[in-house]
């Protein structure tokens, strides 16, 4: 088990992958194709209590979200095995400043948002940037899918030696058996808890900040 007492809340972030509505809302990409998950959709309320409780210790919230950038007429640039496993995108799904976008009510808004192109939120993205500029160097990682952004997400970050907790339950795939399986692959490359158990931890070994 790791301990959580070693480390500077204030050097930590909560990171989330794709917490998004055209992932996550009914009106959404996904939600329009009929593509969802119990287990997706229960993410956000989960994980929204350890944000508020980092942020009151002095930490961050990034929100990393997937980006289809448009050309000049509107079109996304979708790359080609994209465009085989979900044939449904098209025209202003996931668009810089649309609805699809923007990260879901119960977690909006982030203290800092991080457009990826990509699985990684380290790929091609400001995400080394951000943490390098307000000093975070510690991750808490949670969002979807676990098998997906948020594995590629905790392998550069491995790459890089940032310490990173998975949460076990603040992560999802479509199919929990794959959620499961990637949970043991990555048992090497970052610590793994429960949002409750991370939630009890930080509320008893790390003091808020005074007003």
């Amino acid at each position: 088990m790791i301990d959580l007492k070693t480390w500077d809340p204030k050097r930590t972030a909560i990171l989330t992958i794709d917490l998004q509505n055209d992932f996550l809302h009914p009106k959404g990409a996904y939600g329009r194709a009929g593509q969802s998950a119990d287990s997706i959709a229960a993410l956000p309320d989960r994980i929204a209590p350890l944000v508020k409780t980092l942020r009151a210790r002095g930490g961050h919230y990034i929100s990393a979200q997937f980006t289809l950038v448009p050309n000049a007429s509107g079109e996304p640039l979708i790359s080609p095995h994209l465009k085989v496993l979900r044939p449904f995108l098209g025209k202003g799904d996931f668009a810089p400043g649309s609805f699809g976008h923007t990260l879901v009510d119960e977690l909006f808004p982030a203290d800092f948002v991080v457009e990826k192109v990509a699985y990684s939120a380290f790929y091609q993205t400001r995400l080394e940037y951000i943490m390098r500029a307000v000093g975070i160097d510690r991750l808490i990682v949670g969002g979807i899918v676990t098998n997906g952004g948020v594995a590629s997400t905790l392998r550069d970050a491995h790459l890089r030696d940032i310490e990173t907790v998975l949460l076990t339950d603040g992560s999802a795939a479509f199919k929990n058996d794959v959620h499961e399986a990637t949970l043991l692959s990555l048992a090497t490359v970052t610590h793994q808890m429960a949002c409750a158990d991370l939630l009890d931890t930080i509320t008893t070994d790390w003091p808020e900040v005074a007003a």
